[in-house]
């Protein structure tokens, strides 16, 4: 098992291995007080591991409730979140209980707001069971919903007290899925990596799941230690999103989180070797590698779509929208971007 200690406002361990999800209930004993613990998990996931995760938890001596929620994107909003408080408020869930996340990126994200919100704030544990939410949304306490206008424009900063990453349920991931989450971790070979991103280049999708899986949360680590309210250096940890967040929109979200942040990706690196901050062999080995994962690199969205969520972008400051962009493998810069040019910049790179 990888030990990744966490050091932000609130400090955490992220615990990677396999069999983790029956030490739940110890896991959770060990950072928490004794009360209740509500699981929060949805359609997909709950089938799969609700009740190995309940029983661990009462053998643990907890009392447990369970709010399962429709799976996808299209319930990381107003509503479901709602709806989650008022079941804390009808089951009286005080400070001294805590709500767990077992599931994907939108399970997290909601979890984590209802805890960051609910009574001002209660303890929250995340149990990722995807390859995308064990490697990035799980880590660095970013929550939110979604709202008509965009994706995580409503939520807060909020730390959990645990990530326990059981890589045994990645082997109920369909391999698309599984796919989504490999976009998350080429990202951090662009971003940081050169060493990952040719081990990934090498391996395909055969990679040491535990070791890379760890590699990615240590990189995340130090970027979150060092900004842990995304004001500086975090920024980077967007590449490829602002672009995909359009391609998401776009489509009706029939488009996965991986897949746009993927297209995002291939596309401002097109950009950039336009503009010669990166070389044509960069992009290259950038566009390459997402296919030999089986990713998009293209879509039939309109520039004009994809412009308009950016104004939207929780990175936009002003007139300005900050784009993250490589230069070389393992090396990308932050470039605040006047509004006015963003959108000529993806014609440029479509």
């Amino acid at each position: 098992m990888n030990i990744i200690p966490v050091n932000t406002s609130t400090a955490y361990e992220v615990k990677i291995g396999t069999s983790l999800l029956s030490c739940l209930g110890r896991e959770v004993a060990a950072v928490t007080k004794f009360g209740t613990a509500v699981l929060v998990s949805d359609t997909n996931v709950w089938p799969l591991y609700g009740k190995n995760a309940e029983e661990s938890l009462q053998i643990a001596g907890f009392h447990v409730h369970s709010f399962v929620f429709p799976s996808g994107e299209a319930s990381k909003n107003a509503e479901t979140y709602l709806k989650i408080l008022h079941f804390l408020a009808e089951n009286h869930i005080s400070r001294s209980d805590c709500l767990i996340a077992l599931g994907g990126g939108v399970v997290g994200d909601l979890t984590g707001f209802a805890a960051a919100t609910y009574l001002r704030g209660i303890p929250y544990i995340q149990v990722p069971t995807s390859l995308l939410a064990m490697v990035d949304s799980s880590v660095g306490g970013k929550t939110a919903i979604d709202l008509p206008n965009g994706k995580n424009l409503v939520g807060a900063f909020y730390q959990p007290k645990l990530v326990l990453c059981d890589t045994d349920t990645l082997s109920s991931l369909p391999e698309d899925i599984f796919r989504d989450g490999c976009a998350e971790v080429i990202k951090y070979g662009i971003l940081y990596d050169a060493q990952l991103f040719a081990a990934l280049e090498k391996d395909g999708l055969d990679f040491e799941r535990e070791a890379v899986i760890a590699r990615c949360v240590e990189l995340k680590r130090d970027v979150v230690s060092r900004d842990e309210f995304d004001t500086g250096a975090r920024m980077k940890l967007n590449l490829g999103h602002t672009i995909g967040h359009g391609v998401e929109a776009g489509s009706h979200f029939t488009v996965s989180h991986g897949k746009a942040v993927a297209i995002g990706t291939a596309i401002i690196s097109r950009t950039a070797a336009k503009h010669d901050i990166c070389s044509q062999e960069t992009c290259d080995r950038i566009q390459r590698i997402l296919v030999q994962f089986g990713l998009p690199i293209s879509t039939d969205c309109s520039p004009q779509v994809l412009f308009d969520t950016a104004l939207s972008d929780k990175k936009r400051s002003g007139g300005t929208v900050n784009l993250i962009i490589p230069r070389q493998i393992g090396d990308c810069i932050i470039r605040p971007t006047p509004i006015q040019e963003v959108k000529a910049l993806i014609e440029e790179g479509l």
